[in-house]
């Protein structure tokens, strides 16, 4: 299993929220550069950028600083936030993004998305599909920013796209989302067995170096982890087994997202 570090950009800046509240905040002294520089000198392969204007309001709002970033380094990008158009994903994936991600739009215009899979290509998508548990312990599907209820289910949700045109989804029990207070096993389990040909990613509650274990064990693709990295939670000791490019020991200690 990979670990994805994960930055969230809000008007230019490094912030996180909590459960994807915009007035619960946490803003980071170290900004988006130095911050791609010190994951990459900890053996980063990618970095999960979230454009948080582009979530809230509907248009990227941090194109240039994401330029700046994707032309950084050896590090690969993987952005998402407010991208609801063919366009869009075209002036990422330009910009020198890798991987743009979908979130939005892939619950309420899929078939204008399953189209975008076709032109891109499945390396070059990852839809996102954002999530908060019902009383029946059903996951259910929120868009805008977490704002609206779709009252889709998860698995309804991803079942409208073909197995064989898809492969990367990424998933954020909102619940979970900044709380450190450990990621969903049981959802992450159910999502594997549901669609174990995806390459899942979870994001979402991970405190330390046993939930990412945890995560391993239930066969996701990636962890996208945010505050544990940030707040250097995790030793590197520990997350070097989730680092394939990590080097020689290091005696820093750094985070996940949750």
């Amino acid at each position: 299993m990979l670990l994805i570090p994960a930055i969230d950009l809000l008007a230019g800046r490094c912030v996180r929220l909590y459960q994807g509240n915009f007035d619960a905040d946490i803003r980071y002294v170290r900004q988006a550069p130095e911050q791609l520089r010190h994951f990459e000198d900890l053996g980063v392969s990618w970095l999960h950028v979230v454009d948080l204007d582009g979530a809230r309001d509907g248009v990227p709002g941090n194109g240039p600083l994401i330029a700046n970033l994707a032309r950084q380094g050896s590090v690969r990008l993987q952005v998402g936030g407010g991208v609801r158009s063919a366009e869009a994903i075209e002036t990422l994936l330009n910009a020198g993004v890798a991987r743009v991600v979908i979130g939005s739009a892939a619950v309420q215009k899929p078939v204008e998305v399953l189209g975008w899979l076709q032109r891109f290509g499945t390396e070059a998508l990852c839809l996102a599909f954002d999530v908060k548990i019902d009383r029946s312990g059903e996951p259910r599907v929120y868009a805008q920013g977490w704002r609206q209820n779709s009252a889709l289910s998860l698995w309804d949700a991803i079942g409208v796209f073909p197995v064989d045109r898809l492969r990367h989804v990424l998933c954020t029990d909102i619940g979970r989302d900044g709380a450190l207070t450990g990621p969903n096993l049981a959802l992450y389990r159910d999502a594997v067995s549901h669609f174990p040909t995806l390459a899942w990613q979870a994001s979402g509650g991970v405190r330390d170096a046993t939930d990412l274990a945890a995560l391993a064990r239930l066969g996701v693709a990636a962890a996208v982890s945010g505050r544990a990295l940030r707040e250097e939670r995790i030793a590197i000791e520990e997350l070097r087994p989730f680092l394939p490019d990590a080097s020689s020991p290091a005696s820093t200690s750094v985070t996940a997202r949750s």
